[in-house]
């Protein structure tokens, strides 16, 4: 099992060379270690999340391109392309393609399998904590968003436009991956990880307002 995934780390590596650091072979490498870990105390098939995790990033569209939310359908016939090459049997492609396929958190697909949630999960787990935070103003800059909306940076009285505004994505999607998460496990990894955005939020609120 470890020679194949240290095989599809070296192919994860070489794919993510140029991505950015929100999609960067690092992030790659937390969320395999996350799976791995979720894996095991769920009782999942850790080759097949860990497999996925390690392959969930090997194709994206640009945040701001129209098929975006397509980029984990796509990213799974490459992660195919991968493990075709490396002489995987049907079985254990189609399950880590599959998780890779349903795993975007803009898709909002329940997965049907235990390695897809356990993907899933993982995947959610990096949005969130002080890494989260880093991933979400990286990927601000490479969109070019102002931090926050001047006029109303916390959301009060708007729906949040995280295509607009960087804070905004804080409303649209990582306070609200806590209760998108399917496993104990992982719920007890992201409470903190949570409590840590809006404590943050809260300093934020002091230093503009």
């Amino acid at each position: 099992m470890e020679s194949r995934l240290a095989r599809f780390d070296a192919v994860a590596a070489e794919r993510c060379a140029d991505a950015g650091p929100a999609h960067d072979r690092s992030h790659v490498r937390r969320v395999a270690a996350t799976a791995r870990r979720l894996a095991q105390a769920e009782g999942g098939r850790e080759e097949v999340a860990v497999a996925a995790a390690l392959l969930h990033e090997l194709w994206n569209y640009p945040k701001d391109h129209p098929e975006s939310a397509r980029s984990g359908e796509v990213c799974a016939e490459h992660a195919r392309d991968v493990m075709r090459a490396d002489g995987c049997d049907a079985s254990f492609t189609d399950a880590v393609a599959y998780a890779i396929s349903v795993h975007s958190f803009s898709r909002g697909i329940v997965p049907a399998t235990l390695e897809a949630k356990l993907l899933q999960d993982a995947d959610r787990i990096d949005a969130l904590g002080a890494i989260g935070i880093a991933r979400c103003f990286a990927t601000c800059t490479e969109m070019k968003r102002p931090f926050y909306s001047p006029d109303d940076p916390f959301c009060a009285a708007r729906s949040p436009e995280d295509k607009l505004w960087g804070i905004d994505h804080f409303y649209r999607k990582l306070l609200l991956v806590p209760a998108t998460l399917h496993t104990e496990s992982a719920r007890r990894l992201a409470e903190p990880r949570a409590a840590f955005l809006r404590t943050y939020l809260e300093q934020l609120a002091q230093e503009i307002e």
